[in-house]
């Protein structure tokens, strides 16, 4: 594709992705945004200024070199792309459709100063769907050291480190509690949004090249624990995630179709309950269900909820409902805007300034409703959003008959038996160095959401690639502890 001037190519509309329509996809589990062409992924890309000084990439916590790859896919070099971004990103395809480019690489794109930024996110999942259909690009496992490493957690920080361990040329043993890996990728994100053949592929293609041995269905803290890793490898990497989930200490949460968004999800997309009765795993949803908190988990909750009904699961079926109970408004909303827009247009209600005080049961064991209370905005708090501040007097019921919570997640514990020595915070999560992933137990590093509390896959990613350079150093001799 010829190159365009500097002023041309601003002229040129950032380009939309093309997604399933909104009545189709409600009935569905199958992908909602359907992927850039490479027509429209070279036209995007044709959009980028290629600044010398190219801020997008202060935003990216792995440092992929963004115009590099963009200026291949503009070029029709795909191959070029995919090399340039397997430099520094093991997971394009699963990056490219999960990660909240909007306020990190796109936020700082210097066309969204006064437009639309160039929509990087979408090209990387064009590269990343590439790779996955030509392979184009093979990763090769460096010399062996003679080391071996354990990696406890096959989610993103786990599979970012092995994979590096891999390339540095490091025996590599992953520990998985699931009986599939991909830790949250496979039980938290739903199929519509990150469908599990991409995860599957790139985890796939990454353990064969690199002879990376992956152990499922091991709980380390029951099955093994850290102590006993400790004296068989010589480094370990806990990437164990932020799994054990938060509730609301308001009464009646221990009835009959109260859950968390962890549990819901996993039932759903791990254990593939929405495919009943093809897969004997069926998935119970209420007719009027209330999912509580407004991050990206709260919108996947609310989404798998509409498709359940829509199926006739449960109590679904015609006059079903699906709500978002928020306290705050939809200016502090923490979801992806994207994601927020396709709820919207699947039907969800959005019940903003509203908090739960009470859910009330229906004499059986049930729920036949959820006691709230109307909030106002007031000062900031230490997040800086507004504080939510109820308002007297303004109770009301909420006719719900299942309940899911989607508050956060902490760490869980179960993974830091027989780890004397390996500090953690009040919260459950483990004090380790943000730039090298060192804990305070000597030879274990640490990255992810164990350390930060539940974050972006990218972010996990970064965390991974990290202590892997520090542990590639250690291993080496090139450090001391």
């Amino acid at each position: 594709m010829a190159e365009l001037s500097k002023k041309d190519r601003m002229k040129i509309p950032r380009q939309d992705m093309p997604v399933q329509e909104p009545d189709a996809r409600v009935r569905n589990f199958t992908e909602v945004a359907l992927g850039f062409s490479k027509e429209m992924a070279q036209l995007e890309a044709q959009r980028c200024l290629q600044c010398k000084d190219a801020s997008c990439m202060e935003g990216c916590p792995v440092e992929v070199p963004i115009p590099d790859f963009v200026g291949a896919v503009r070029d029709g070099d795909m191959a070029k792309a995919v090399q340039i971004m397997k430099s520094k990103n093991n997971l394009p395809a699963i990056c490219g459709r999960v990660c909240p480019q909007e306020v990190q690489c796109e936020s700082r794109c210097i066309l969204g100063k006064k437009g639309e930024a160039v929509a990087i996110g979408r090209i990387e999942r064009f590269v990343g769907d590439y790779e996955l259909a030509n392979k184009t690009y093979a990763v090769k496992k460096g010399a062996p050291t003679g080391k071996k490493v354990a990696v406890v957690g096959t989610g993103p920080a786990g599979l970012t480190c092995a994979v590096d361990m891999g390339i540095y040329g490091h025996d590599v043993t992953m520990f998985e509690s699931l009986h599939t890996p991909g830790g949250v990728l496979v039980y938290g994100i739903p199929e519509f949004r990150l469908p599990k053949a991409v995860i599957g592929a790139e985890i796939e293609n990454a353990a064969n090249a690199l002879g990376i041995k992956i152990n499922s269905s091991h709980i380390v803290g029951r099955t093994l624990f850290i102590d006993e890793l400790l004296s068989e490898y010589d480094a370990v990497f806990l990437g164990t995630g932020a799994g054990l989930p938060m509730f609301s200490p308001i009464p009646g949460i221990n009835l009959n179709g109260v859950m968390s968004a962890n549990e819901f999800l996993t039932r759903v997309n791990l254990m593939k309950g929405y495919l009943f009765p093809e897969f004997d795993t069926p998935v119970w949803v209420g007719k009027k269900v209330a999912v509580i908190g407004a991050g990206n988990v709260a919108m996947d909750s609310a989404r798998c909820a509409a498709r359940l009904q829509s199926l006739g699961m449960g109590n679904g079926g015609p006059g079903s409902e699906v709500h978002i109970v928020y306290r705050r408004s939809s200016e502090e909303v923490p979801a992806r805007r994207e994601e927020v827009h396709h709820a919207q247009e699947e039907g969800v209600i959005f019940d903003f300034l509203t908090n739960p005080i009470e859910i009330l049961g229906d004499g059986k064991g049930g729920i036949s409703a959820m006691r709230c209370i109307k909030m106002e905005l007031g000062e900031p708090d230490q997040s800086g959003r507004r504080r939510p501040v109820p308002i007297e007097g303004s109770e009301f019921d909420m006719e719900v008959d299942q309940v899911v919570f989607a508050l956060g997640t902490n760490p869980n514990p179960i993974v830091f038996v027989n780890a004397e020595g390996l500090e953690r915070k009040r919260q459950g999560t483990v004090v380790a160095n943000q730039e090298t992933g060192r804990t305070t137990l000597k030879g274990v590093w640490a990255g992810g959401d164990v350390v930060t509390g539940a974050a972006t896959v990218i972010s996990a990613m970064g965390a991974g690639k990290r202590a892997a350079a520090d542990m590639n150093e250690y291993l080496k001799g090139k450090t001391a502890w």
